[in-house]
């Protein structure tokens, strides 16, 4: 059966095509979302196994100031390096202040949980837009629909009669926007979920990382001197920083 697009586009009513519009800009909207969603994560995870990579060498000779003068750098462009930067930040103002350093590190990692936090919001903007479209567009296909095959009665009640050579097309064209509502849907729920994990994932593996640094900090990896860090080369702090982002 052959479809004139632009035929149906002219034939329809003004609800209908409303409701093509709509479904139109949210397929466009949750592309867009789902390009921008992949170039984040890639470049940053690309970012961030330079960054593990560039911080490797000051941390195995204990340099605090180099490792912060890296992770600040850094922390603009790298999720990862952002993490390092404020838990080792934190951690040695709460020392300067005379914490102890179990308590300095409750202090840090009730910091990294915030900081993990915003970067979650970050991770997970526009995601809304795939899920929103997710659900709605198979509704707003019908809604398309029902005024399609109301308009098909109404074009009846005119001419007093008629067939489905009369109505057919009408029905129709209706019927093809419930279908282009789940052509919208159905990857968007796939693209949502998709990417969802992608981004949970790389939550994770940031979680895992300021896990590993409170841990070392608290065990010792940072000497009591506040400007002084990673007293021992062999801390398992430099082995971890690039754990969750392992080269491709």
């Amino acid at each position: 059966m052959e479809i004139n697009i632009l035929e149906m586009w002219h034939t329809m009513n003004p609800i209908v095509k409303s409701a093509v519009v709509v479904l139109t800009i949210q397929g466009i909207w949750g592309i867009t979302v789902t390009i921008d969603r992949l170039l984040m994560l890639f470049m940053s995870k690309r970012r961030s196994r330079k960054f593990a990579a560039d911080v490797s060498e000051p941390m195995e000779r204990g340099d605090a100031n180099a490792v912060m003068q890296v992770a600040e750098d850094a922390k603009k462009r790298s999720h990862l390096a952002r993490f390092i930067y404020e838990g080792i930040k934190v951690f040695q103002e709460n020392l300067a202040l005379g914490h102890s350093r179990d308590r300095a590190a409750e202090f840090t990692q009730r910091n990294l949980e915030r900081t993990g936090e915003n970067l979650s919001t970050n991770l997970n903007k526009g995601m809304s837009v795939l899920a929103t479209a997710g659900s709605t567009a198979p509704f707003v296909g019908l809604l398309g629909t029902v005024f399609g095959i109301l308009g098909a009665f109404k074009v009846i009640g005119q001419d007093g009669g008629g067939g489905l050579s009369t109505i057919g097309p009408l029905i129709g064209e209706a019927l093809y926007v419930t279908g282009y509502g789940l052509m919208v849907a159905i990857p968007s729920v796939m693209l949502f979920n998709w990417l969802s994990g992608l981004i949970s994932k790389y939550e994770a593996g940031l979680a895992n990382a300021g896990s590993e640094l409170v841990d070392q900090l608290e065990a010792g990896a940072l000497g009591g001197d506040p400007e002084a860090i990673l007293d021992s080369p062999s801390s398992a702090i430099n082995g971890q920083v690039a754990a969750p982002f392992p080269a491709e």
